[in-house]
């Protein structure tokens, strides 16, 4: 189980205290009940109080996501909205992105209180940034700094342009990226960046090496959605084994199908001892096996020889050329998802309240039919498709059909609630207006 993110973090747009966070269930269950009784949703400043709330939570912790619910409760009671109603709440919704917390622009830097949550910001340092790049360190049990990566990539990423954040794990061990909250830490820097900069969150990139490598892998899988490409160095996705020593198998559960619409690009040497080859050389055979079964997954594998642990002939930029032109599609017509954390509902337009870990979903967009198909072999209870008018004809009939069986015809409602659900971080991109039920 991942060890939650520290309890001095900072919410997205203002502080809320564990000891204020029963208080806050509390007061909204009354206030839920009294709406309720009443058959009156919320309007006015009590309706923007309820969504600043509902913003301030940490819904990546169970009690955050549970008081979200309550708060969401009387919310439902809005009417639908119409399109210009729509476009009222996202420009106030940008506002109140706007109030949260945001990074230094530069320097070392602390993200908590208690001298926790180092990064390091470099790159460039005008004010129209082409993107942003996070930087992972190596590192393993009792080693890792975010200095060397940032010292190895910022100068590469300045002449692309782009911002570089070089976080620190929280905790050093062997997968320091996924563990004791690290990879949580990663994602509030990247919503934090989107408000920092004017930056287009379709030019977000995640890069590292050696453990790094690791890292972009797993959390660029993890959140495909939210990244455009990703640059591992010498650096793996976990491989399984039948036995120590044995033959890999497979790699973890959770990075090969989810990276369907992200750009990947690998490099190896062969004569890397800290991080021999099989394991990459596996998982770039299992991209090359994925696409052909679902199509999609772009990437290239660089393998060279004589280069040990160290980085690619002509250093990092000539890696991150690879990757530079690369665009984040927010709206693919086919996803491929395997779920591996319970905090992570929304991917590209799907949304699932209770995710099944390892399920594979795949799910097709059919504008032209203005329907959706998913094939999965899970139950997909909780399972919605969030829909809003770059995928369909609002004004028509959608359907949605799960293993053969159609789940949902009819015409859908823009909902006040799903606005605010695919709204829990800044980018735009990512928000939708209806869901419907795929279950």
């Amino acid at each position: 189980m991942k060890t939650p993110i520290p309890t001095s973090a900072p919410t997205r747009f203002s502080p809320l205290p564990a000891a204020g966070l029963a208080a806050l269930l509390a007061m909204t269950t009354a206030t839920t009940g009294t709406i309720t009784a009443q058959n009156r949703p919320p309007s006015g400043r009590k309706l923007d109080d309820l969504v600043k709330r509902y913003l301030a939570l940490d819904h990546q912790r169970p009690e955050g996501f549970a008081a979200g619910e309550e708060l969401l409760a009387p919310i439902a009671n809005v009417p639908a909205l119409s399109a210009r109603d729509v476009a009222s709440w996202k420009k106030k919704l940008g506002k109140f992105w706007k109030k949260g917390k945001k990074l230094e622009k530069s320097g070392d830097n602390l993200f908590f209180d208690g001298a926790t949550g180092r990064y390091i910001v470099g790159g460039y340092k005008g004010k129209k940034p082409k993107g942003l790049a996070i930087a992972m360190h190596g590192g393993g049990v009792g080693s890792g700094d975010a200095g060397p990566a940032a010292g190895a990539y910022g100068p590469a990423l300045s002449k692309l342009g782009w911002v570089m954040i070089a976080p620190q794990v929280l905790e050093r061990t062997e997968c320091g990226w996924t563990d004791s909250g690290s990879e949580e830490f990663v994602l509030e820097l990247v919503d934090c960046a989107l408000r920092t900069w004017k930056i287009d969150p379709d030019h977000v990139y995640f890069v590292g090496h050696s453990m790094g490598g690791y890292g972009s892998w797993t959390l660029g899988a993890h959140h495909a959605d939210r990244v455009a490409a990703v640059a591992p160095s010498a650096g793996a996705p976990t491989p399984i084994r039948r036995a120590p020593g044995s033959p890999i198998i497979d790699v973890i559960e959770g990075v090969i199908p989810s990276l369907r619409n992200v750009y990947v690009s690998c490099y190896q040497s062969t004569d890397d001892q800290q991080v021999p080859p099989a394991p990459n050389q596996f998982a770039v055979k299992l991209l090359g096996e994925a696409q052909q079964r679902w199509g999609g997954f772009a990437h290239d594998y660089w393998e060279v020889h004589n280069r040990g642990h160290g980085s690619p002939p002509g250093g990092y930029p000539a890696h991150l050329a690879k990757i530079a032109d690369k665009v984040r599609n927010p709206i693919p017509e086919r996803i491929v998802w395997q779920p591996v954390l319970d905090w992570k509902r929304q991917f590209y337009w799907l949304y699932w309240e209770k995710p099944v870990k390892n399920a594979i979903v795949e799910a097709d967009l059919d504008r032209k039919k203005n329907a959706i198909t998913i094939t999965t072999k899970q139950d997909t209870k909780d399972l919605y498709v969030l829909l809003d008018e770059r995928m369909v004809d609002l004004d028509k009939e959608v359907t949605v059909t799960v293993n053969g069986k159609q789940t949902f015809k009819g015409k859908v409602e823009r909902r006040l609630e799903t606005l605010l659900r695919t709204s829990l971080h800044p980018d735009p991109k990512l928000q939708f207006v209806a869901r419907v039920p795929a279950h």
